[in-house]
């Protein structure tokens, strides 16, 4: 019964072989199937500039100079995106709204809302709001030339570092204690005009200039809700309530003011008449 089953089993694998061995045989002679179009790299001379082209990557040997250069502006291209989140969050009006959010939430002793992620959405959108005159400038100066072809990469960086430089000095304009700062720590000289601040000390004065003005909006911020917390704690003592959480009584109230003085629009106001 045994060798009945194994002569089965072995006729079985030739008759296998038999039918799939001339199918295999044709896939590798043929691997496309017939009436299939042949891909092509050639570009089309008459496709709108409009449209979005396929981008391939290639890997291979540098044939001259020109393309190493090529390679490394690519890598500092990749790089620039990479941290280009954290130039739009330190070198915009974003610190300051951020920060100054997250302060009225804790003046009103608010855990979870609004989210943070709320907050952060309402912050970005008031610094496109603030930024969108300096944002346009960039793109008639820098990226509109260099997309039509009229200018390098090189001239559009330096058009687009300029008005963003500009909006940075302007808010640094009445307090130039942070450039003063930073152009000593750098052992540079005083400098006369914004020609003479490198970009490279203009950008860490402006941060902790934005910081130190966030915390100055901060404390006026928390003053009025301090002294609400201060009143019903001061009553609940009184009314020998000590195990009652003040803050727990106290947030209501708050909550109260800030929507009788339309906080939300005062705020969102201030902090656009801040940047003027």
């Amino acid at each position: 019964m045994s060798i009945s089953l194994r002569r089965v089993c072995f006729f079985s694998l030739i008759a296998l072989h038999v039918c799939i061995a001339p199918a295999l045989l044709s896939a590798q002679t043929n691997p496309l199937p017939q009436g299939s179009a042949r891909g092509t790299t050639a570009m089309n001379a008459e496709r709108q500039a409009t449209r979005i082209p396929f981008v391939n990557l290639e890997i291979r040997e540098p044939q001259s100079n020109r393309e190493v250069a090529l390679s490394v502006q690519l890598l500092l291209l990749l790089t620039l995106l990479s941290l280009a989140p954290s130039i739009l969050i330190l070198t915009t009006s974003f610190l300051r709204i951020t920060i100054v959010l997250d302060f009225v939430k804790r003046a009103l002793s608010l855990q979870q809302v609004p989210p943070t992620q709320v907050l952060n959405g309402v912050a970005l959108f008031l610094t496109i709001f603030i930024m969108w005159p300096t944002f346009q400038t960039i793109y008639d100066r820098s990226f509109r030339p260099l997309a039509d072809g009229q200018i390098g990469v090189e001239d559009a960086y330096r058009e687009a570092e300029g008005p963003l430089r500009m909006f940075m000095y302007r808010q640094m304009s009445q307090d130039t204690s942070s450039i003063a700062l930073f152009m000593s720590m750098s052992r540079l000289e005083k400098p006369q005009t914004l020609a003479d601040v490198p970009t490279r000390v203009l950008i860490p004065a402006y941060i902790l200039h934005e910081l130190t003005v966030a915390f100055k909006i901060g404390i006026l911020l928390y003053i009025p809700f301090i002294i609400i917390d201060m009143v019903v704690a001061s009553i609940l003592m009184s009314m020998g309530m000590i195990m009652l959480p003040p803050v727990q009584i106290s947030m209501p109230f708050k909550l109260i003011l800030f929507i009788l003085v339309d906080g939300w629009g005062l705020l969102s106001q201030q902090l656009f008449n801040s940047f003027l």
